[in-house]
């Protein structure tokens, strides 16, 4: 019974050090909204290259980010750093300081959410900001969905492809 005992313990020594020691496994999978992303996902810099609505018209929305028509964002850069900074510019030259961040709320899945920040401005005492679904995002690719309410009879999107910089 001894032997038994001491056999037991050694084999589960052994399998406790090669699984410790195993080499870790890297995914290359997308992540979705349903899990919980981290910062470091969203860091470089991302071209918008392409605006798609779902359950909208084309047109049927003039203005996003209290900026400029959906359209008029194809084509702009969006540099995010680590720390939370960043700074989107739009083909025609005109830039946005903002401060962003991943939300991985509860019951809403996880969201890219970022605040437009002026001269002077502190991201903590700015209340405002803008939240959009992770549809996914892997190493080049990312999709944000950003939800239009369409009357009483449901909401739309907004869907907005991301290119990361190599």
């Amino acid at each position: 019974m001894k032997k038994i005992f001491q056999t037991t313990i050694a084999i589960l020594a052994v399998a406790f050090i090669f699984s410790a020691c195993s080499t870790p496994q890297q995914t290359t999978a997308s992540t979705t909204s349903g899990s919980n992303i981290s910062r470091g996902k969203f860091t470089g810099t991302w071209t918008l290259t392409n605006v798609n609505y779902e359950g909208l018209l084309p047109g049927a929305v003039q203005n996003v980010f209290d900026q400029a028509s959906p359209n008029d964002f194809v084509g702009s850069t969006w540099k995010l750093t680590n720390s939370g900074n960043g700074i989107y510019t739009l083909q025609n030259g005109a830039s946005q300081t903002i401060f962003w961040s991943v939300f991985n709320g509860g019951s809403t899945g996880t969201q890219f959410q970022f605040k437009k920040l002026f001269q002077g401005d502190k991201a903590k005492n700015v209340a405002e900001g803008y939240r959009l679904d992770i549809g996914n995002i892997d190493n080049t690719n990312m999709t944000l969905r950003s939800a239009v309410p369409i009357g009483n009879s449901g909401t739309g999107y907004i869907v907005y492809s991301f290119t990361k910089a190599q």
